[in-house]
């Protein structure tokens, strides 16, 4: 009987002390952008006791009555909220982002596992928001020239008549960079033209940059580096922007972005018309600018069934006309000797459709597929030709945190389809598939050293199988100072198409010998960081990284005396090695990034002269800006110096300086005007040498080394609604 009485007791206290505790939800969000926040520290009573997971999303079991929470991490300002237990439904809590030029603690894609920069053994660059808003307003029509302001990347021009460029990194050809958007590969081999120059900053959140081998977590490709391309997304507010820019070099461009986030339901959209009327900056007959006309639009609509799912759907658009050439040609005055013109006529189509779930315990399921449809005319005095490139990709990954450890693994189709519309070039119709599985893993030793170790395994249904194994390592020596370095592997298969130093005819391009290999590479990195803050808000870091690429059976390009390109293996090896060296600093309102590469890329299948072409050893950069935020005025000036770089025939061009100033008005909340001028100097290459070799009616025209344009100033409106 005792014993029954006691047994009840305990019931009645148990249930007592269950019945005074409720299990509360809470939910941190960006105050900005309205997204989700993970790794959110909260505090119970001075007592840390949780953190938000990928969702932004945490329980706590409290007990009834008055309770303090804090709301703290190094990425957002401190926050706290006083409530009552138990409180009727989830907690949202908004949180601001703190400002740092430093950017070492913004949370990238491009790592998979969603690491902060300041703590990823693999080394991520981001250009922000910030960044983005302000190129919309000085390059509104592609991301290239912000490209090219970072060290260790070369925005190369590769023809002189239609403007196409590709992105150079760590002194190694474009073909070696991969171009991502929002982690699924876009451009490359025939599709690759043009890609850069038409993704608008407008339409983006952020750029992330990886220098060095990345092919483990994205596969071949990844050589140099890889650029990841990530989209905006709607925020609970509504933003509308609408901005016009216009230049001395008769350039128009009209942008138009709108987003809204509602509770189950979101949506983006971008449109975008570039117009440039082909301009001969040096007078000597052809133009330096082509005649542009250029469509994009890119709606997407996101779907959020529950606060664990989101869906998202979208397309985009490219269309354009380049037309470049003798400028008697272009104006409609061709006769027998100005007859020369290459006319580009592109369409672009893309749909992706992405999905990601979170499950318990942080992890989240993750699904990605794009197609895309490219077709390009080329017409010229020789060819009409027309050709076209499907792309597709298709990716399941899986992230599980445990512990303080991250792993994902996944697997991805890819492929891509060449297929000549009309029959009169030599290259034959080719396709690629692969099929690739990932894993890698993150071990967090203690709270300062990070390991992470990575594998992908792709069979390449024409040229076989790859291991791509990666080790990395970062360590924290303290508040100020850390290091990382890393090795990993990587290949890139045979195409003719991928992009060069400069653009060959179409019609002269031969197809690959059956005997033809994969490339394959090996990278290596490491490096030091500095930083410190002091005073009001200063603060700076130092970035000093060593590099090496050792990259086997590259593939060359010969062109014999008719003209035609072929391409073969040779039996040794590129290799370009250097250091990197760059400062961000903020000091007294004043943002300052400096940075200085020094590269040694040579051909070791030479015997003499084992240079790479116009890969420069010598490059410096800097940019200077300050907001003046009481009277709305911005202002910014960058350069770079270009140090001198190898011809093909062995001789040396000059180095050469490029300054660019901005300055920007804010009218009000809603309504900004930026002034800006490129190329102050006014520095051609036209002005060293002539653009092109033999007759105005069959001519040859230079590998670009300089900018051709000159001295180029723009004016921008943009009405933030």
């Amino acid at each position: 009987m005792f014993k029954n009485i006691l047994f009840l007791i305990g019931v009645v206290i148990f249930s007592a002390s269950a019945t005074a505790q409720s299990v509360l939800t809470i939910k941190t969000i960006n105050a900005a952008t309205g997204e989700p926040i993970e790794a959110i520290t909260i505090s119970v009573n001075s007592k840390a006791i949780n953190k938000t997971d990928r969702a932004g999303i945490a329980t706590l079991r409290l007990n009834a009555g008055k309770v303090l929470l804090h709301f703290s991490s190094v990425t957002y300002t401190d926050a706290d909220t006083l409530i009552n237990i138990p409180f009727p439904d989830t907690l949202k809590v908004m949180l601001t982002e703190k400002q740092t030029l430093l950017r070492d603690v913004t949370i990238v894609a491009s790592t998979r596992n969603n690491q902060r920069i300041e703590n990823s053994p693999l080394k991520v660059e981001v250009l922000g928001r910030e960044e983005m808003e302000e190129e919309s307003s000085i390059k509104p029509g592609g991301i290239a020239s912000i490209l090219g302001d970072v060290s260790g990347v070369q925005i190369q021009q590769s023809s002189a008549t239609s403007g196409n460029a590709n992105v150079r990194i760590q002194g190694l050809d474009g073909r070696y960079t991969q171009i991502l958007r929002d982690g699924m590969p876009l451009y490359d081999g025939f599709s690759g033209g043009f890609g850069i120059l038409s993704i608008p900053p407008l339409d983006l959140k952020q750029v992330e940059l990886i220098k060095g081998s990345a092919s483990t977590l994205y596969g071949g490709g990844a050589i140099g580096g890889l650029v990841n391309i990530i989209s905006r997304k709607p925020t609970t507010q509504q933003q509308a922007v609408v901005s016009i820019n216009q230049t001395t070099l008769k350039e128009t461009n009209f942008n138009t972005y709108l987003s809204k986030r509602y509770a189950r339901f979101g949506y983006t959209f971008f449109g975008g018309y570039n117009y440039q009327k082909a301009v001969d900056v040096n007078k000597d007959g052809f133009s330096d600018a082509p005649d542009l006309n250029g469509l994009v639009i890119h709606p997407k609509l996101f779907f959020y069934p529950d606060s664990k799912t989101s869906i998202t759907a979208g397309y985009t658009g490219t269309f354009e006309k380049r037309n470049g050439g003798d400028m008697k040609v272009l104006s409609g005055n061709a006769d027998a000797m100005h007859r020369y013109f290459e006319k580009n006529t592109i369409s672009r189509h893309s749909v992706e459709l992405t999905a990601q779930r979170n499950l318990s315990n942080g992890k989240s399921l993750d699904f990605k597929n794009s197609l895309s449809s490219f077709n390009r005319k080329i017409s010229n005095n020789e060819i009409d030709f027309t050709g076209r490139q499907i792309n597709y990709f298709t990716e399941l990954s899986l992230l599980i945190p445990y512990h303080t450890n991250n792993f994902v693994a996944g697997i991805n189709i890819t492929g891509d389809a060449f297929k000549k519309i009309t029959n009169d070039i030599p290259l034959n119709n080719f396709s690629n598939n692969t099929i690739g599985v990932f894993a890698q893993n993150s071990w967090n030793i203690k709270d300062n050293t990070t390991i992470e170790a990575g594998l992908r395994n792709d069979y390449q249904f024409t040229y076989g199988n790859f291991f791509l194994p990666r080790l990395a390592i970062f360590h924290r020596m303290n508040e100020h100072w850390a290091a990382r370095a890393g090795v990993g592997l990587g290949y890139k298969i045979p195409n003719a198409l991928a992009p060069q130093i400069v653009d060959y005819a179409i019609q002269n391009i031969q197809s690959l010998p059956l005997t033809i290999k994969a490339e394959k590479s090996i990278g290596y990195n490491a490096e030091v960081n500095y930083k410190t803050t002091w005073g009001d808000n200063n603060e700076i870091f130092i970035n000093q990284a060593f590099f090496l690429t050792q990259l086997s059976n590259p593939i060359i390009a010969t062109v014999a005396g008719n003209g035609n390109v072929t391409f073969n293996n040779m039996n040794k090896p590129v290799v370009s090695q250097g250091s990197d060296t760059y400062i961000r600093a903020l000091i007294h309102n004043w943002e300052i990034y400096a940075g200085y590469t020094l590269t040694f890329a040579e051909r070791k299948y030479l015997e003499r002269n084992q240079f790479v072409p116009l890969t420069p050893k010598n490059r410096f950069a800097f940019t200077l800006v300050r907001d003046f935020e009481k009277t709305g005025f911005r202002f910014g000036i960058e350069g770079s110096y270009t140090g001198k770089q190898h011809r093909e025939d062995y001789t040396l061009t000059p180095g050469y300086l490029f300054i660019a100033a901005m300055m920007e008005k804010k009218i009000g909340k809603h309504v900004s005007v930026v002034l800006n001028g490129e190329n102050m100097l006014n520095y051609r290459q036209s002005k060293v040498e002539a653009l092109y070799t033999g007759s105005i009616a069959n001519p040859t025209f230079s590998p670009l080394w300089a900018p051709i344009d000159g001295r180029v100033i723009n004016l921008s409106v943009k009405w933030s609604l």
